[in-house]
């Protein structure tokens, strides 16, 4: 598995129209990394239009994906509005807002300890919020329309700190917790959003280990070909899993967790 490309100048402006639209282009992040027209996340025209979001998918009896990049300042309210039109059950965010070296990866559209944070029309509250042994931190947060009478919207926020961009973390132990708290969700509830900066490195390489024991767990050996799904995947969004290191990293996660698994029944 060769390390990801990025798009050719010529193929991102037949792919990536709406992206590269002069009113979209200030709402990505990274000007390589766009979602491709036919199956990137489109929000009702009554509200904002476009989001740096593609829908991930493989097979419908596993969990669903939206993978987007770490939302900016000015697009907090598309995030949101994606997760309530799109009914998303679950946030896992694989990065820091601000890494080593003081650059921002992604902007703080989800820390409302303090009180409610609104975003334009839309409201969230943190109901809770708790750090597990691996170092995840957990947040039960509840989205609404500031005026909807309907009942909010509880979202379980998983953040991720400690995986660096570009590479892997030192064990599997988080990520596989994360796939724990996550694959139990039944796939009609709404697809899973997973980000981090740019949405493809490390979100591919969380996406393609849930998605391989998911489905080998539901009888799927076509699964264990890391490498199709992988293509599959790039073809939904440019470079999910970026490096060898990730790609590698992929296989060791999956094998940790079937062999607890196998352990566990015996």
């Amino acid at each position: 598995m060769t390390q990801a490309t990025r798009m050719r100048a010529s193929e991102m402006k037949n792919r990536c129209a709406v992206a590269l639209n002069s009113i979209n282009i200030s709402k990505n992040r990274y000007t390589d990394v766009l979602p491709f027209d036919n199956n990137r996340v489109v929000l009702d025209p009554s509200a904002r239009g476009y989001i740096n979001a593609s829908f991930i998918k493989i097979s419908e009896s596993v969990s669903q994906f939206i993978a987007t990049q770490g939302p900016l300042p000015h697009t907090f309210e598309d995030f949101w509005e994606m997760i309530i039109q799109h009914r998303c059950p679950v946030i896992v965010m694989l990065t820091q807002l601000v890494d080593n070296y003081k650059i921002v990866k992604c902007g703080d559209y989800f820390q409302a300890d303090g009180g409610p944070r609104r975003f334009g029309n839309i409201c969230i509250i943190t109901k809770w919020i708790k750090t597990t042994q691996t170092s995840l931190i957990l947040r039960c947060l509840e989205v609404n329309y500031i005026e909807s009478k309907e009942p909010p919207l509880c979202v379980l926020h998983i953040q991720y700190p400690d995986w660096p961009d570009h590479g892997v973390p030192k064990d599997t132990l988080a990520v596989r917790e994360i796939l724990k708290r996550t694959s139990s969700v039944p796939p009609s509830l709404g697809p899973i959003v997973v980000h981090c900066s740019a949405g493809i490195g490390r979100t591919g390489t969380y996406c393609a280990i849930h998605n391989t024991i998911q489905r080998i767990l539901v009888g799927d050996m076509s699964a264990r070909d890391l490498v199709n799904t992988i293509t599959i995947f790039r073809s939904q969004r440019i470079g999910m899993v970026q490096t060898m290191e990730q790609y590698l990293f992929c296989y060791d996660a999956i094998i940790d967790e079937l062999e607890d698994l196998i352990s566990d029944t015996q």
